[in-house]
């Protein structure tokens, strides 16, 4: 039996022929704002995964006290693709990179000593290496906390630094996202450890 082609005439309603096709634009979160943070997820890139999903994210925003005026002027948290980054934020788009599938990182002496307070809170096992690094060996869980109470915290930072100058410019800079990172994650750590595993 000969197969029938499938029907492509519009719609006609009312002695009007319909178009096929939407034709309207459609907004995103990079040429509109949506009037809210909108929590998106990316592929994440080969030899990479998600550890966090967008669950994970509403629930840590649910406990950061001043989310209200954080949120201010901020479009969309994204699980964004590995990009040699963990985390950016770009005009009121933040992204949290994809971590490598390998949870274990191996950091110059340099990172090691910038980030070690934040390690050693997490719990996260290292070794010194012979040839200076430092080889971190996270769990699950501890990425997950070194995505949300580091990076994401950091990349707010920026945010924070942006909408709260008279420009909406970024000035303050890396100095003023660390700084912002670690006083916030003091100030919500009893939170997080009673909401999410670390081990």
């Amino acid at each position: 039996m000969r197969g029938q082609g499938r029907k492509v005439t519009p719609k006609v309603i009312g002695g009007k022929v319909q178009k096929k096709n939407s034709h309207s634009v459609t907004f995103n979160y990079w040429d509109h704002d949506p009037g809210y943070p909108v929590i998106d997820r990316q592929r994440p890139g080969e030899g990479h995964r998600h550890l966090l999903n967008k669950a994970d994210v509403q629930r840590f925003i649910d406990i950061l006290p001043d989310w209200a005026e954080l949120s201010k002027g901020l479009k969309a948290i994204i699980l964004a693709e590995d990009e040699d980054l963990y985390g950016w934020h770009n005009e009121g788009v933040i992204g949290i990179c994809a971590w490598e599938k390998d949870l274990w990182q191996e950091y110059t002496d340099m990172f090691y000593q910038e980030h070690q307070a934040v390690l050693e809170r997490l719990g996260v096992e290292v070794e010194a290496l012979p040839s200076g690094d430092f080889e971190c060996r996270f769990t699950e869980n501890q990425v997950k906390a070194f995505q949300l109470l580091h990076i994401l915290l950091h990349e707010l930072g920026h945010h924070h630094d942006r909408m709260s100058t008279r420009s909406k410019r970024s000035s303050r800079g890396e100095p003023y996202a660390e700084a912002y990172a670690l006083e916030h994650m003091d100030a919500i750590w009893e939170s997080y450890v009673s909401r999410f595993p670390l081990y």
